[in-house]
């Protein structure tokens, strides 16, 4: 399974638009590759160089096989029809919350999950909760690193 974005290459700078420094608005996403057998998919974007620890600045989840992209500025609702649901970001907020990083460099890994089923859980898991309902579920996983400079 493959994971990209038409706004930025793997490992390329991720622009202001997608940040706490433009529109904060998430970039768009398209993925290849999904085995036969996925039912949903989960989506957490997280910064594992930011100074307390590792920030989440998504957390989206149950997802249909039915799509393959995520168009930009996906809405922050808890549900989100024919799309799937919000979890909560290191902010305590639904949805996307962009690269915000004080001083270096920092790296924003978007890391897909194709599952065996559809969690069915409310909206607002953390990442943490997530990973945790996803165990013994991931059929695959694809990542997308992006970076960003204020």
């Amino acid at each position: 399974m493959e994971i990209s974005s038409s706004s930025f290459n793997h490992e390329g700078m991720i622009a202001a638009k997608y940040t706490c420094d433009g529109q904060n608005i998430s970039p768009p996403l398209f993925w290849i590759g999904a085995p036969e057998k996925t039912k949903s998919f989960s989506l957490i974007c997280d910064d594992p160089d930011a100074p307390g620890g590792t920030w989440v600045h998504w957390v989206i989840y149950d997802m249909p096989v039915t799509i393959n992209s995520l168009t930009e500025k996906v809405s922050r609702q808890e549900e989100i029809t024919g799309l799937g649901k919000n979890g909560k970001n290191s902010s305590g907020r639904y949805g996307y919350d962009g690269p915000c990083p004080p001083g270096d460099t920092h790296r924003y890994y978007f890391k897909l999950y194709a599952l065996d089923t559809m969690l069915n859980f409310k909206a607002g898991l953390t990442k943490d909760e997530l990973l945790k309902a996803m165990k013994g579920h991931v059929l695959a996983e694809a990542y997308l690193m992006g970076k960003y400079k204020r």
